[in-house]
């Protein structure tokens, strides 16, 4: 077809068409070479099809384009691919501008967004993320509800998501609270009745977006509502038509009640997270998903390790063990190093917390094992917060161990790692766990200067305790206020005795 076109207009139109035709293919594919191809007759028809004879056909072949590079990208790690789209996408806009082709324009602002989103989410950043809230809001001022009903729906969905991310890595609630906003907008334009499995999907990233807000908030009115979201999902992402998705509905469902549950004093809703996390397991098996069963496994151990926190037994405890470690069969160091790192941190917890109801010290040592192996990983450099959490639990795990032990090693390795945390946890830019560490710094030091001589490690623990009640922090001083004065105290009269003895 394309060799007997007899012109520039003929020869541009057929190697769009057999793009097109290609891109539908790969899009079908699970590999790549028919978007491949598509790329090269939609390029091709470039040099055919001259922006000044033919401005908006050569709109529609760069809009062409951008689809199928984006498709392309999305099946590759890199960013190349998506960056073309975008660069084919803008080159579209110089000519399809809102006021010759209003609809055309919100289309490919739609789809820019969407390749934005994708860019974004692969960076560390949020530039792109913001393009891409702003490429939404540009197509929502022509895909507006009364025009265009569903497509105005579509467009407020990805516009939640894409301010559900921003949100997720920013500080504030601001941003996760637009989401929540676009999330409900298309909620409107997509009943249950006329989009049920859009409607669902929606409820699902609506509840993300709560249980996010909920989490950074500290209340549980917002969890609730997240609650009822996965919830609602659930009564059309049913088991029997789409396992896959109800599934991932359920983990999603036992993390927002897991987060519900520790903010609360029972333990039902943590139960109710564990039975939610144990369904998606029921789908979500090894063979079938194996690094989702795994991301599965580790929240069910996060679960359990909360239930049993609350617990006398140990046995919610050892079966977090359990759970931990089959994740790590899956989330292993060479294939996931973050994810190994997070889940040895995670276990490190429920080695500690069984460490710290029996008298030995084999689970306080292999908690020491899984915080260092965490840190491997979760260095300064590339983490640092994280590694500061860590620096902080394994001092916790390190000093309980000092405590059972008649020697001043662990104490001392304790404090070393308390002093570390302190150097990201500063009182600036996180002051709560900035106190929380300066009361276990001197607990620590408070240990170690009861077995040594001298006053030294007395008057740092003193100087530790007196730093955390500088701290105004409401949440600090009700809970740790006499906890402090009373270390503090203690210490004071065993460096008084000394002197006057």
């Amino acid at each position: 077809m394309v060799a007997t076109a007899h012109n520039a207009d003929e020869r541009g139109d057929a190697l769009t068409v057999l793009g097109t035709a290609l891109g539908t293919l790969g899009a079908r594919e699970r590999g790549t070479a028919r978007l491949e191809a598509a790329v090269a007759a939609h390029e091709a028809a470039l040099k055919e099809r001259a922006r000044e004879r033919w401005p908006l056909q050569w709109a529609a072949t760069q809009m062409s384009l951008g689809n199928t590079l984006r498709s392309l990208g999305e099946r590759e790690s890199g960013t190349a691919r998506l960056e073309a789209a975008v660069a084919a996408y803008e080159a579209a806009l110089e000519e399809w501008t809102r006021e010759r082709a209003p609809l055309d324009w919100a289309l490919t602002q739609m789809n820019l967004g969407t390749t934005l989103r994708s860019l974004g989410e692969r960076e560390s950043g949020t530039a792109r993320l913001e393009a891409a809230v702003a490429a939404y809001q540009a197509a929502l001022e022509e895909r507006t509800r009364e025009r265009m009903p569903l497509d105005w729906a579509l467009a407020q969905m990805n516009l939640g998501t894409a301010l559900g991310t921003l949100g997720e890595r920013e500080s504030g609630t601001a941003r996760l609270e637009e989401a929540v906003t676009a999330f409900r907008a298309a909620l409107q334009g997509w009943p249950r009745e006329r989009a049920p499995l859009r409607w669902a999907l929606t409820q699902m990233n609506l509840g993300t977006a709560l249980r996010s807000l909920g989490e950074r908030e500290g209340r549980t009115a917002r969890l609730e509502e997240a609650v009822t979201a996965f919830q609602a999902a659930l009564e059309e992402r049913t088991r029997e038509r789409w396992p896959f998705q109800w599934a991932a509905t359920q983990m999603n469902l036992g993390t927002a009640l897991q987060s519900l549950g520790e903010q609360e004093s029972g333990t039902a809703r943590l139960e109710a997270a564990v039975a939610a996390f144990q369904a998606a397991l029921e789908e979500l098996t090894r063979e079938r998903w194996p690094l989702q069963w795994a991301m599965t496994q580790m929240n069910l151990g996060t679960a359990l390790r909360a239930l049993g926190a609350r617990e006398s037994g140990t046995a919610r405890l050892e079966e977090a063990v359990v759970a931990h470690e089959a994740a790590l069969k899956e989330r292993t160091r060479e294939r996931a190093p973050l994810d190994w790192a997070a889940t040895q941190m995670s276990l490190g917890n429920v080695f500690r917390l069984l460490g710290e109801r029996e008298s030995g010290t084999a689970w306080l040592e292999a908690a020491v094992a899984a915080y260092q192996a965490a840190l491997e990983e979760w260095t300064r450099e590339r983490a640092p917060l994280d590694w500061a959490i860590i620096q902080g639990n394994l001092g916790n795990a390190l000093r309980a161990l000092g405590e059972r032990e008649s020697g001043t090693v662990r104490l001392e390795a304790a404090v070393a790692a308390y002093q570390a945390a302190l150097k990201e946890w500063t009182r600036e830019r996180t002051p709560l766990q900035w106190a929380g560490t300066q009361m276990n710094l001197g607990a620590a030091l408070q240990s170690l200067g009861e077995r040594k001589g001298g006053t030294v490690q007395l008057k740092a623990a003193v100087a530790a305790y007196e730093a955390c009640k500088t701290i105004a922090l409401k949440e600090f001083q009700e809970k740790w206020a006499d906890v402090v004065r009373n270390r503090s105290e203690a210490a004071s009269a065993e460096i008084a005795r000394r002197i006057v003895g």
